[in-house]
């Protein structure tokens, strides 16, 4: 077998699943955080893809300078959805099942809006880079996907950093585990969710923009890729950051090899019918995370 062809293979698999790990960990934020699934993680996506195409093509600014802005605007918008409209439900008694309806309508409403906005049509970044191929090995690949991995590792690997080694992260996992006694010990819970939501927003919006330049931009762009991003972590064990990663990874070699040496057209129905297998297997995931009641 073509040693340039399972380089590619690897690197596209790689590029992919760190994209559906860290969309995942996303998930998992959240979910830790408040015991709430947000169904508009994939709108967060595109949003962060619009908003970064917005500052490098429109405004033209640099890459670099894109992606920090694109990070701080998708934060305090994670902050204002979790503290206007998430919170204000809370804080009224609202059921946990209609604010997740909440944030699937959050979703429809973000996707409209950026069609009105942006236009429905596919936008596309500027080219990025000077030259079309990076050769690895003898194999060619696009730095445009070497972008998208280095952004989605990096990403994954700070925010593990932040909430282990930091003060900061540790009083967010203390809230997650137990509002009540974290806010017996001091810790500002009503912070600690916000910033989640920030990170969370803001994560999932940086993936978006470095996607941009790899699919294009429109106002669906995150459907599917949300869907194999929850797969993983649910895979992995819903809520352990750990097991996004893990299960993200799984469904990016799955579905890549699936697709170059079995088939294109049901590889999506292969990868869900994976998810449904494990999950009769092991409803908790890989890592037997217990659920929040």
């Amino acid at each position: 077998m073509d040693l340039s062809l399972i380089i590619k293979l690897v690197v596209a698999a790689l590029m992919i699943g760190s994209v559906y790990s860290a969309l995942g960990m996303s998930y998992s934020l959240i979910y830790k955080a408040s015991g709430l699934m947000n169904l508009a993680m994939g709108n967060f996506l595109m949003l962060g893809a619009y908003v970064g195409l917005t500052f490098y093509s429109i405004l033209g600014l640099n890459i670099g300078l894109s992606f920090v802005l694109t990070f701080i605007v998708m934060f305090i918008f994670g902050i204002i959805v979790q503290r206007y409209l998430i919170d204000s439900l809370l804080k009224k008694g609202a059921a946990f099942s209609y604010i997740i309806l909440l944030t699937a309508a959050l979703g429809l409403a973000m996707e409209n809006s950026a069609i009105l906005i942006w236009t429905p049509y596919t936008l596309y970044f500027p080219a990025i880079f000077n030259t079309a191929s990076v050769e690895i090995a003898g194999a060619h690949v696009a730095p445009e996907n070497l972008l998208v991995l280095g952004i989605a590792v990096f990403s994954c690997v700070g925010l593990f950093i932040f909430l282990n080694k930091t003060k900061f992260g540790t009083a967010m996992r203390a809230s997650a585990q137990d509002q009540v006694a974290a806010g017996a010990l001091g810790i500002n819970v009503g912070l600690t969710k916000d910033v989640t939501w920030g990170l969370a927003s803001s994560l999932a919006g940086v993936i978006g923009m470095a996607l941009g330049p790899v699919y294009g931009v429109y106002s669906t762009m995150g459907a599917m890729i949300a869907q194999k991003a929850f797969a993983g972590s649910v895979t992995g064990g819903y809520g352990n950051i750990i097991g996004a990663v893990v299960g993200g990874v799984f469904y990016g070699f799955l579905e890549t090899f699936v697709s170059a040496f079995i088939t294109t057209t049901y590889k999506d129905v292969i990868s869900f019918t994976v998810l449904i297998i494990i999950l009769v297997i092991s409803p908790t995931g890989l890592f037997k995370e217990k659920v929040i009641e």
